[in-house]
């Protein structure tokens, strides 16, 4: 069954869902485009597209008819005219995607009723957070490149270079070794700097004695990988690997506990405890996970509020840290898939500290 055929089996008799955004577009057709709507009826799906796409789309879409978008106002009518050939009455939108002048003009334009309940967009969440055996090799392609990265880094790492020279390096590298696109702006931190969890890359020169801390990944026919390494240029003080090997510890236990039908809750405490058993509770400031996929964050979460259970087949980060502020920062992430009985580390980047 394709994602479109679980996406309509999950609709209700006359009922059409709508899907405009880049993301989930991508997701369901299997086509990178900035324009389109999709809609989705429980017997046929159709996308609806401009002159700049329509080749490709006509090409490469092939779970539902493809039409030329009518220009300007037209496109109601056209949109009008399918939702009467299929009796529809009710038009279902993603409330977290859609835009309120988007809904304004459905309300206005569309002859049917529009409830913006959120089922529609829970109902994608929902099959987006399961993976299929192709969407995983995808991420294991993205996580591959992000990997050759990282073993290349460690032979540019040095003294005197600045956080944004090292961030470019790693980035050109990815790109130039099979990345579609990166995953999200690469963070290279150094020093006292690396005590910000989502810090910006700056022309900060590392010092002997200082951690490096590398968050990044690659982007895979549309699939992110997500990881995050720290390091030391020379030898770092106790206090810093004392830190380290307790992150590393806690890393372990969040990928000991992870397993099918496991709350969000209690996958991050696995990790969480050992920190705060450690005295450093206070500084370990965010979740211990997020899905990973077709979106760099997406469900299912592993934090301290989700009581929502993470099913089989999703993918989802671990990424304990611990920050100090004015001193460094220490965090370590890996990716995995969820299993009945476990997980399967997507990553095969080594964590030890290393010290160049």
């Amino acid at each position: 069954m394709t994602r479109l055929e679980r996406l309509q089996e999950k609709l209700d008799e006359g009922t059409c869902g709508i899907i405009t955004d880049d993301i989930n577009r991508r997701y369901f057709t299997g086509m990178r485009s900035s324009a389109g709507t999709l809609l989705v009826f429980p017997e046929k799906s159709y996308l609806i597209i401009d002159f700049r796409y329509i080749e490709k789309a006509s090409a490469t879409v092939k779970d539902c008819e493809v039409l030329l978008e009518a220009r300007g106002s037209e496109k109601y009518v056209q949109i009008n005219e399918l939702l009467e050939k299929h009796g529809t009455k009710t038009v279902a939108i993603d409330s977290q995607t859609c835009t309120v002048s988007e809904l304004a003009s459905y309300r206005k334009q569309l002859n049917a009723e529009i409830p913006g309940d959120g089922r529609f967009g829970r109902t994608i969440r929902k099959l987006r957070m399961v993976k299929s055996a192709d969407e995983i090799e995808k991420m294991i392609a993205a996580q591959r490149i992000a990997e050759q990265g990282f073993e290349f880094m460690l032979g540019y790492i040095k003294e005197g270079l600045t956080e944004r020279e090292m961030q470019l390096k790693l980035d050109y590298f990815m790109l130039s070794h099979g990345a579609e696109a990166l995953s999200f702006d690469t963070i290279v931190l150094s020093g006292p700097n690396t005590s910000l969890p989502h810090g910006v890359p700056s022309d900060r020169k590392v010092q002997k004695g200082e951690f490096v801390l590398m968050d990044f990944g690659a982007v895979v026919d549309g699939y992110h990988s997500d990881m995050t390494r720290t390091v030391c240029v020379g030898e770092p003080a106790d206090k810093m690997r004392k830190v380290y090997d307790i992150v590393l510890k806690a890393q372990q236990a969040g990928i000991d506990s992870l397993k099918a039908d496991i709350s969000g809750k209690d996958f991050d405490a696995a990790a969480r405890d050992i920190i705060s058993a450690a005295g450093y509770g206070d500084n370990f400031g965010h979740s211990l996970g997020h899905g990973v996929g077709i979106e760099i964050h997406e469900e299912p979460y592993g934090s301290p509020v989700s009581q929502a259970l993470i099913p089989e087949n999703s993918v989802i980060t671990i990424e304990p840290g611990i920050y100090l502020e004015g001193e460094f920062g220490v965090r370590i992430e890996d990716f995995a898939v969820v299993k009945n009985n476990g997980c399967e580390n997507m990553t095969l980047a080594r964590k030890e500290l290393i010290c160049l």
